[in-house]
C-alpha cells in the first residue's frame, strides 16, 4: 500500500493478446491519467466508430459468472477485468485510462504478470495530489451457503485472508494471507494463474465460452493430475490466484482500502456482493486522506456539504455462479 499522494503511469504501455472466452485478438493501451480521474476503460472498436468510457467501479459491474465484467456488453462493455485491475491496485496506481479495442481484456498467461511487467517497463509517477482511501469502519459480511466474504476495520493497509476448499484432492483446502503492498504483490501472487478442470472447459466450449483457454494461459486439471508440463508456479497457486482475483475485484471499490478482507470459498460473485453490502451501509465506511485518522474523523470527512454520506454509484446485482 502506497500512502501519500496519488500516482499514475510515466508513459504509455501497450499489450496485445487474445480474449480467453472469445479467442479474438485485442489491443490494450495503458495511458497516464490526471489526478482524481481514477481507473477508466475507454472501449473502442464499437459499431460506427463510437467509443464508450466506463469507470472501473463496483457500480458498473454487470456480470460475475465466468469473470468480472463492467458495463453493458450489448452497448460496449469490458469483461475479464480482474487480473488487470489486480496489477493496477497491487502496484499502488490510482489513475490510469485503459483503452481497449475489444470486449475482453486479454488473458495473457492467465495471471497478472504481463500487466505488471508492462507497468514496470514505463514506471510510476507520483502526482501533486493527496490520495483518498476507503476506510472500513465496521464489519460487513455476506454469505451464500457455507461461502462468505467479509470486510473488517484495520488500523493501516489492506490485509487479505483467502481460503478455498475443493473436494478434488489435487486442490483440497488451501489458505493464503497477504498484506497488500507492491513488493509482495509482485513476488507472491502476480504470477498465479487461473485454473480449471478439463471437463468444465469442454462444457464451456460447447456453450461458446473459454474458446481461448489453453495450457498457455491456465492450469488445467484432469483425473487428479496437472496437465501443464511445467507444473505449478507456487505450491499453493490455486489459493494465490483466488487472492489475485480478490485484489482485482475489490479494486472496484474505487479507492485503496484500509481494512481487512477474508473469504471462504469465495469468488467474483462474493467479492462483488461484499462491496455492494459495504456501500449500502453509510456507517460502514468513510473516505479519508490520512490512514491514521480516527473513525470519528473518518466519518466526518466522508460527509458532503448536505450532511449525507457519499455512498458512490448504485450497484447492479450479479449473482451468477463462479466458474473459475
Amino acid at each position: 500500500m502506497r500512502y501519500g499522494n496519488q500516482t499514475t503511469l510515466r508513459s504509455w504501455a501497450v499489450l496485445d493478446g487474445f480474449g480467453v472466452h472469445s479467442n479474438s485478438p485485442v489491443k490494450l493501451t495503458l495511458s497516464p491519467s490526471e489526478a482524481g480521474s481514477g481507473i477508466t476503460f475507454l472501449r473502442t472498436g464499437l459499431e460506427g466508430g463510437h467509443e464508450r468510457l466506463i469507470a472501473a467501479n463496483w457500480g458498473q459491474v454487470s456480470a460475475t459468472q465466468l469473470c468480472t465484467a463492467l458495463g453493458d456488453g450489448a452497448a460496449g462493455g469490458v469483461q475479464t477485468v480482474e487480473h488487470l485491475m489486480a496489477a493496477i491496485s497491487g502496484l499502488g496506481i490510482d489513475n490510469v485510462q485503459v483503452e481497449i479495442d475489444g470486449p475482453e481484456v486479454p488473458i495473457m498467461d492467465g495471471s497478472a504478470h504481463d500487466f505488471v511487467e508492462a507497468i514496470d517497463s514505463v514506471g510510476i509517477e507520483t502526482l501533486d495530489a493527496p490520495r483518498r482511501y476507503l476506510k472500513i469502519l465496521k464489519t460487513v459480511r455476506v454469505s451464500h451457503g457455507d461461502a462468505y466474504s467479509e470486510l473488517r476495520p484495520a488500523t493501516r493497509g489492506f490485509k487479505l485472508d483467502v481460503e478455498i476448499d475443493f473436494s478434488e484432492a489435487i486442490i483440497g483446502r488451501q489458505r493464503y494471507r497477504l498484506d497488500l503492498e507492491p513488493g509482495r504483490f509482485r513476488k507472491e501472487i502476480s504470477r498465479a494463474r487461473t485454473f480449471g478442470f478439463v471437463s468444465d472447459v469442454k462444457r464451456l466450449w460447447q456453450a461458446g465460452f473459454a474458446l481461448g483457454s489453453s495450457l498457455e494461459n491456465s492450469v488445467a486439471l484432469e483425473d487428479g493430475r496437472i496437465l501443464n508440463p511445467e507444473g505449478l508456479r507456487y505450491a499453493d497457486e490455486f489459493a494465490r490466484h483466488k487472492t489475485l482475483d480478490a485484489v482485482g475485484d475489490l479494486a472496484l471499490a474505487g479507492a485503496p482500502i484500509i481494512g481487512a478482507y477474508s473469504s471462504y470459498r469465495g469468488g467474483h460473485r462474493m467479492n462483488f456482493a461484499v462491496l455492494e453490502a459495504l456501500f449500502a451501509d453509510p456507517d460502514a465506511y468513510a473516505y479519508v486522506q490520512d490512514s491514521s485518522r480516527t473513525q470519528e474523523n473518518a466519518r466526518r470527512d466522508s460527509l458532503n456539504a448536505f450532511g449525507q454520506a457519499d455512498v458512490g454509484l448504485a450497484g447492479i446485482p450479479a449473482f451468477s455462479p463462479k466458474m473459475k
